[in-house]
This record gives structure tokens, sequence and C-alpha cells, in this order.
């Protein structure tokens, strides 16, 4: 008997994970949570979902309980034999640990990966992960999603004149260099040289921007040092415009009043993280569409990079 697609939420990312359900078609099956008087929390699946193909969506942005709460689903799906489990992960928290860059320090993502993997999940399905090699710590599938899908046909609708991308930083170059190379256009690199963590020292562009309408892409916007600091240089330089496409709106301390101050026309990002508070100059666009699709064609063991090419 062909098992059935069943859609279930942790707390954090249920507004997402209903769209999800609409897009696919199905409801969004009911997952109880009861929190008892110490912190400790216990979720619990509503309904049978042994032999079933289970999708759990759960953003482990923090605080860590997100993560803990996909755990204990993920085991909770376990022990009611469910077919197949897979984490449905639009954002892929503690991603930015992904190496060790000074000694006695932990490698937080690839902590998480043994976590989720231990936990039993057979599947991961992601958006635009900090660094493509994370992808490497698990030992199961990773569907690593890309927000372009999304960014490039919206980008497309603005019809810019002059268009060219940027990078905040020069470790975001080779997305500038995708997304410029698909849509035939220049880009160029912020150089940013830090003081200390999610702060800014000095930066310099690398490129020309006279007369351009910059699109700045990123994965994550924290707290917005980095890309408005970019953003008034790229004015300052003559650009026309400027406009940035960030995946994760992580929106840190006082991130949106930093967007409201800079010289931003808008700044588009996804819904993979919930805003904490709206801004005119903020566009969401939503991943419920893309995440439905892809849920799909795992269910149904159906190519997913096709949906990556232009």
């Amino acid at each position: 008997m062909a098992s059935e697609v069943k859609i279930f939420s942790g707390r954090a990312t249920r507004y997402l994970a209903q769209k999800i359900a609409t897009d696919f078609g199905i409801r969004l099956g009911e997952v109880i949570t009861t929190d008892f008087a110490d912190g400790e929390f216990q979720p619990s699946f509503e309904e049978n979902i042994r032999g079933d193909d289970v999708f759990i969506v759960q953003s482990t942005f923090a605080p860590a309980d997100n993560l803990m709460e996909l755990l204990l689903l993920i085991d909770g799906a376990r022990r009611a034999s469910a077919r197949r489990i897979v984490a449905v992960i639009p954002y892929f928290g503690m991603a930015r640990q992904d190496r060790k860059d000074k000694p006695r320090v932990p490698i937080a993502s690839k902590l998480a990966a043994n976590l989720l993997t231990a936990a039993g999940v057979d599947r991961i399905i992601t958006i635009d992960l900090h660094a493509d090699q994370i992808q490497g710590f698990f030992d199961i599938p990773v569907d690593h999603l890309f927000a372009s899908s999304i960014f490039i046909p919206h980008i497309k609708q603005l019809g810019l004149e002059n268009l060219t991308f940027a990078s905040p930083d020069t470790g975001g170059t080779r997305r500038a260099a995708v997304y410029a190379k698909i849509l035939n256009t220049g880009f160029v690199i912020c150089y940013k040289q830090r003081a200390k963590p999610n702060e800014v020292e000095k930066m310099y562009i690398i490129g020309d921007v006279k007369n351009k309408d910059v699109v700045l892409l990123d994965d994550i916007i924290d707290t917005a040092g980095t890309i408005t600091m970019a953003a008034n240089i790229i004015m300052e330089n003559g650009a026309r415009s400027v406009r940035a496409f960030c995946t994760h709106p992580i929106l840190s301390k006082n991130a949106v009043e930093r967007i409201e101050q800079s010289a931003f026309t808008e700044v588009v990002v996804t819904d993979t993280i919930p805003l904490k508070v709206k801004s005119p100059k903020i566009r969401v666009l939503s991943t419920a569409e893309l995440l439905a699709d892809v849920i799909k064609r795992v269910h149904n063991y159906e190519s997913i990079s096709s949906l990556f090419r232009f």
C-alpha cells in the first residue's frame, strides 16, 4: 500500500508549515506540545502516522529550544513507526559555526547534524545553507535548495535597466557571480575588515557601481551592520539605487532600525524566519510553494535539481 504524506510543524515555524500544507493540498497535521513548570516540554502527534512519509517543518533559529523541539518530534515520529522522516529546516541555525576558527571552540553545525541523525531523521530539506560544505556533515541525503528560484523571477519583474549584483563580503562572491551569470550582468564585491564579530571597521568596493541599480545578495541578515554599510558606500560611489535580497531575516538587536535609516530602496527576504518587527522597507516572499513542490518530489522520487535550472 502506498504511503501517505503528512506534514507537521514545531511551534517556531507553524505559520510557514500551514502555508506549505495548503500549497501541497493537505491539512497540517495536529501536534500538541505540553509545557511543564520547569521549562521542559513534550510534543505529541495527535494522529496515526504508522507507515507514512512524515515531513516535520521547523527552522532552528535561536533559542535552542527550537532545535530541541525538532529532535523530539523526530524521535516521536520514529517511535510511532513512521515509514520515512524528513526534517524540513528552512533556516538551518548554528551554520556559521562550521569550522574551528580559533582554538578550543566547537563546530556547532556538525554537532547539530549528529543530533538530527541520532534522533532518527532520514533526510534533510533546507534552504541556502551558510556554507555549502555543511551538507557533508550529514551521512543522510540533504536537499539543499536555493532562494534564487524565488528571487530571480522577482528581480526580473523589477525591470532594472542597469542591474549589477553585489556581495557584501568576499565570502558571498560565488553567489553574486551565479546571479550575474544567470541574468547576464556584472557584479561587484564589498571588501570588509572586522574589528570584532558583528562589527565592521572598514569597507571598500571592488568594481564600478556608478549609475547602476545594485542588488546586494546574502544568505542572512543578522544585525544588518555589514549590509547597510555596504548600501551606503555603494550609493556614495554613484549608484542610482540599491536593494538587498537576503534569504534569512534574523534581524537581531536594532537591525530593522538600521535598515530603515539606510540607503536601501527595499530589502527583500523570505519567510524562513518570522519577522519580529514589520517595516515598510522590508518585503517578504514566501518559500511555501517551493517547499511544497520539493516535498511532493521527494515523496515521488522525482528530480529536485530541475527546479534550479535557469
